[in-house]
Parts: structure tokens; C-alpha cells; sequence
């Protein structure tokens, strides 16, 4: 016999979860269809040699302005866009406390294709085939626009105040650095996030649906510009030779693996990296001593490591080889992104989206960081709790991307049974 009030509200949520999960069962096929259309508009960044996002966001508007009680636009004036803007939507469907909002996060651009020839369907027009659905854009991030949407979409088919506000904040440029999407909505509008709001960025997930991240490592991106002096293959002496002066210090940024040793093992890798990558051309022919070379380094820094104090240590290394060969070495950033404070595993998101993917996926959550650097990253600057996590088969990006079906429904039900645990 239950005694408690506690007790009573648990089989009561237990009841509302399971009206709501068949609700969204229910609905498979409108989330297909939805998908379906939303592959067929392309909508690709400007900057990519597409037209933007409008055509989608004026598709999806009419959802918005049926389902949810409140519904803001962000537009950015984007000269080239179609219409000349970037488009962003943040829309509130109203719970019982109606001063916390657990947000959904969607991106409406997509990359371009890439090479035609290794897709098996046309990338822009959906193909339904085995629970899959392929095109452009399914898994990155159309699914979360769609979980997102039906969510709260299953609350109000079936007249459910849940007990916070379910809101999504659907943005343009997410592929191209977020500066017409995320963060201008959060730089332009301080007071848009509430200090007990919560975010959930489905961009990232697993095969599983099991992972958690919660954090991200620090991105420093450096250039390296050797300047020696050019001269004859066969008189080395008479020159200084900057491709050998940059092979020193890649081999130098090597001792960086051994002084910046500490382990985190929420990472994988579970350390910070320091690898050379790109290489630009340096001369044509085989019998010249280039008097210039430049080459690139990827390195990924875990939360504790300082990246201002890193870059110094960077430039001290670069005079130190470059002063032994008597060439120049130039430092330069071509990115820099610290990284925030970690969401807390012991915060009520985190615990709560770890009982969801436990009941709804069938498997135990893993808490993980990441070495790169997702919109997650602007949340966290402003303290606000952030997950990110989907179920997802990872084809983002690639050539047959596709959307399972089955997926899609478990993350709309994953998000469902977050909102009811608050």
C-alpha cells in the first residue's frame, strides 16, 4: 500500500510517461514524414555555397506556432541568405513552473554532399529503406528537430502540463562557427537563459545512446611559419633549410606529450594531444633548400590545462629551435577556444538524463568529454547545465547518411522522461 506523497507522485509520473511514450509511438510516421521533407530543402550555409536556412525554418514555423505557447525570433541579417537572413526560433511550451525550461537544441543548416559519386540515393531527396531513413542532414541534426518538436508536441496532444517548460531553440550556422545562430542569440539577448534552465544538444551521441559528455577539452589550432634561407640542394651550408627547422619542432612538440601528462579518463584519449597536421607547399623541385615552410598543429588541451600558458610555452619552444638553426619562427592562432567549466555529473540533468537512457535505451549511461568543441561550449560559459547526447548511428557528414527510425523515437522519449523527472 502506498503511504507516502512521494510514493503516489512516482506511480502518477509513471502513468503520465507511459500515455506520453505512446503518444509518441504514435507518431513514427509524422516524424518520418517531417524528416522527409526537411531532407528535401537544402539548406546550406551561404558560406558553402548554399542559400541558408529560411526555406527550412519556414517549413518548420507552422509546427511551432501550433504546438508551443510562446514562439521568439532571433533573425540575423546575412546579406546572400535567402530573404538576407539567418534564421533562429526559440519556442516555450508552458509547464506548471513555468520559471524553468528544459531546451532542446536543433540546427537547421546542413553540410553540402561531398562527393556525389559515393552516395547510393540522391543525398536530398529521403529514401525510406529497412527503418532508415537516407539524405543529407537526417542524423546531423534533423533528428534532433524532430525529437525535439514531437516531445512537446506529445504533451500537448495528450493535455499534459509537464512539470517545467519544454522549450527548443532552433538555430542557423551551427556548421560554420554558430556566430548568426547560438551565439548571437546569447549575445544579443543576456537575459534569454534563466539561471535554472537546462540544455540538451542532441549533436552527438552514440551507436548505444548511452553516452553523456559533459565536457570538452580546450582547441588550439597553431601556425607555424619557419623562415629560413633558401638555397642549392647540393649546398646546404649556404642556406638555412626551414623544412628541417620545422621537422625540430614538430619533434619538439613531442615533449609536450611528456610534460602535460596528467590522464582524465571521462576522454578518449584520456590526455591532451599535440599533433602536427597540414603542411603547406614549400618548394617545387627536389634539388632546392626551401627558405620557408609552414606547418599546422592540432592540439587538444584537458579543462585543466591553462591554453593562455600553453601558448606561451608554444612560442618559447619555437625561438628555442628556431634561434638554434639561426631561422625565424612565426606563431600564429588560427583558433583558440578555451574550454568552460564541465557540467557537473552530480547535477540533477546529468542523473536524471541517466535513469531516461537506462529505462528507454536498455543499457547503463557513460559519463564522457570530448575533444572537440560543440555549441554545448557556449551554455556552459554562461553556467548553465548542458548534456550532450543522442542516439545516434554517427553517419554525420558522411556519404549515405542516414536516420534510424528507432532512434529518433527512443531520443523523443528519452527527452520526455527528463522533463517528467523535474
Amino acid at each position: 500500500m502506498l503511504t507516502t506523497r512521494k510514493e503516489r507522485q512516482k506511480i502518477m509520473d509513471r502513468t503520465t510517461f507511459d500515455r506520453i511514450a505512446k503518444r509518441i509511438e504514435d507518431s513514427r510516421d509524422d516524424m518520418i514524414v517531417m524528416q522527409k521533407h526537411m531532407v528535401g530543402i537544402k539548406a546550406i550555409s551561404p558560406v558553402s555555397g548554399g542559400k541558408g536556412e529560411y526555406a527550412k525554418a519556414k517549413y518548420i514555423e507552422p509546427f511551432l506556432r501550433t504546438i508551443y505557447d510562446d514562439v521568439q525570433e532571433f533573425h540575423v541579417p546575412f546579406k546572400g541568405a535567402e530573404k538576407n537572413i539567418r534564421p533562429n526560433y526559440a519556442a516555450v511550451l508552458y509547464g506548471r513552473d513555468k520559471s524553468k525550461t528544459m531546451w532542446i537544441m536543433g540546427h537547421m543548416d546542413v553540410v553540402p554532399e561531398g562527393d556525389i559519386k559515393l552516395w547510393d540515393t540522391d543525398p536530398f531527396t529521403a529514401t525510406l529503406k529497412d527503418g532508415r531513413i537516407y539524405g543529407r542532414g537526417t542524423e546531423d541534426n534533423n533528428q534532433a528537430i524532430v525529437s525535439g518538436i514531437h516531445v512537446a508536441k506529445a504533451f500537448k496532444e495528450e493535455k499534459i502540463t509537464p512539470p517545467i517548460n519544454i522549450g527548443i531553440l532552433l538555430v542557423s550556422d551551427e556548421e560554420n562557427g554558430s556566430d548568426f545562430g547560438v551565439k548571437h542569440i546569447i549575445k544579443n539577448n543576456p537575459d534569454f537563459l534563466k539561471k535554472d534552465d537546462l540544455v540538451i544538444v542532441p549533436d552527438g551521441g552514440d551507436p548505444k545512446g548511452e553516452t553523456i559528455e559533459v565536457s570538452e577539452k580546450s582547441v588550439v589550432w597553431v601556425k607555424a611559419t619557419t623562415k629560413g634561407k633558401q638555397a642549392h640542394g647540393s649546398k646546404p651550408d649556404h642556406g638555412i633549410n626551414a623544412h628541417k627547422v620545422a621537422a625540430y619542432l614538430i619533434m619538439a612538440f613531442e615533449e609536450f606529450y611528456k610534460k602535460y601528462n596528467k590522464k582524465d579518463p571521462i576522454f578518449d584519449p584520456p590526455i591532451s594531444t599535440f599533433e602536427p597536421t597540414k603542411k603547406e607547399s614549400n618548394v617545387p623541385n627536389i634539388n632546392t633548400i626551401p627558405g620557408e615552410d609552414v606547418v599546422y598543429f592540432d592540439c587538444r588541451l584537458l579543462p585543466d590545462v591553462d591554453p593562455d600558458k600553453f601558448l606561451e610555452e608554444v612560442k618559447k619552444t619555437a625561438k628555442s629551435v628556431g634561434d638554434k638553426f639561426g631561422a625565424e619562427i612565426i606563431i600564429e592562432l588560427e583558433q583558440f577556444q578555451k574550454a568552460s567549466k564541465p557540467t557537473s555529473p552530480d547535477c540533477h540533468l546529468v542523473k536524471s538524463a541517466a535513469k531516461a537512457i537506462e529505462e528507454i535505451n536498455n543499457v547503463k549511461s557513460k559519463i564522457v568529454g570530448i575533444g572537440g568543441n560543440t555549441v554545448a561550449q557556449q551554455f556552459r560559459e554562461l553556467g548553465v547545465p548542458v548534456i550532450v547526447c543522442s542516439k545516434l548511428d554517427d553517419l554525420c557528414h558522411q556519404p549515405n547518411e542516414y536516420c534510424s527510425v528507432d532512434n529518433m523515437v527512443a531520443d523523443t522519449k528519452v527527452w520526455a522522461h527528463i522533463v517528467l523527472q523535474h
